[in-house]
């Protein structure tokens, strides 16, 4: 992923490139904000332009709040662009499942009687 992310980005943060010759491309906007500070239809319509002005057809809006009802629905009235929306909630379980942003603290050891260990009575 290429950090894009300053002023003078359009809108954009970042862009993962899908394959080794940049053929797919995936455009990145990030918002960490608290989590009473919800994205709003705006937002995301803002976003959508950026992707046009790029000619993109997929991007990924990342949030570490939430996402109003508006802003959930806009993405589907736009049938020629993708936009993956992805919320506080969303963003914990994808960094703890490919391990991003977390480090194991604790591993716990749970052990179990192996019944088949023992020989049954006769």
């Amino acid at each position: 992923m290429q950090r894009l992310g300053r002023p003078g980005d359009e809108g954009i943060d970042g862009v993962i490139n899908e394959d080794a010759l940049g053929l797919g491309v995936v455009y990145v906007q990030a918002k960490r904000y608290a989590a009473a500070n919800t994205i709003g239809r705006e937002q995301i319509q803002q976003f959508a332009g950026a992707l046009v002005g790029k000619g993109a057809t997929k991007g990924v809006f990342v949030t570490t709040s939430a996402f109003s009802r508006g802003a959930v629905d806009y993405p589907r009235t736009i049938p020629h662009l993708r936009i993956v929306l992805i919320d506080g909630q969303e963003l914990a379980k994808l960094m703890v499942q490919y391990n991003v942003g977390v480090r194991i603290e604790r591993t716990v050891e749970v052990k179990k009687i192996d019944l088949d260990y023992f020989e049954p009575d006769e």
